[in-house]
């Protein structure tokens, strides 16, 4: 007798992106992930610009459950409010973060609560650690000796660059009082002085 399998389709294959990019985050619970439309395109040209990476001209935009979310190295994340992942979106984003993907999380003034809370619930097993100004991060290609630069004053606190960890790699980072999210955006949108401007290019870069 011959056992006759059923035929099952392939599934499409994701394109992958052209150089590198950011993909951001889309997140439920209230807050503005798609704030500052500028910031990635204009920290992708000053990669260009400085630097042999082939960055991509444009963000990727991307949910955690996604089926191309393995696609992107780097996810992105801002906001100013709330943040509430599903108990499946935890799962997940632990399992992307563990086996190779990298989030970078900008507070843009009032994101800090809500990404510590639903961090933990990704990782209960770990803490935030600080970043000295002596980790590589802040040495190449750009040297930043006092650590992460602080672009705008929001509650005037020092910024803080804090990292999780597996071994010796560093999962995420969240960039605390820094904003440079703001710093990446048209000059026009903050006014930022130029100083202020490369310097969060410069760290942005750094990071990537």
């Amino acid at each position: 007798a011959i056992l006759l399998l059923p035929v099952v389709p392939k599934a499409k294959p994701v394109d992958p992106p052209t150089g590198v990019t950011l993909a951001r985050l889309q997140y439920d619970g209230g807050g503005d992930w798609y704030n500052g439309p500028t910031e990635a395109p204009n920290l992708l040209a000053f990669i260009r610009r400085t630097t042999p990476i082939d960055a991509a001209e444009e963000e990727a935009r991307v949910q955690i459950m996604d089926e191309d979310l393995f696609a992107f190295p780097l996810l992105y994340m801002t906001g100013h409010g709330n943040v509430r992942l599903t108990e499946e979106e935890v799962r997940r984003l632990r399992i992307y973060l563990e086996h190779g993907g990298f989030l970078l999380a900008n507070d843009d003034y009032g994101l800090d609560a809500a990404f510590r809370r639903e961090i933990g619930r990704v990782f209960p097993d770990k803490r935030l650690v600080e970043l000295p100004p002596t980790h590589g991060i802040f040495r190449e290609p750009f040297s930043f000796p006092d650590g992460l630069p602080k672009i705008h004053e929001h509650d005037g606190k020092r910024p803080q660059a804090l990292a999780l960890f597996e071994g010796n790699r560093t999962l995420l980072l969240y960039t605390f009082e820094s904003d440079l999210g703001d710093g990446w955006e048209d000059a026009a949108v903050h006014g930022d002085l130029e100083e202020k401007r490369q310097g969060a290019l410069r760290m942005g870069t750094n990071i990537v």
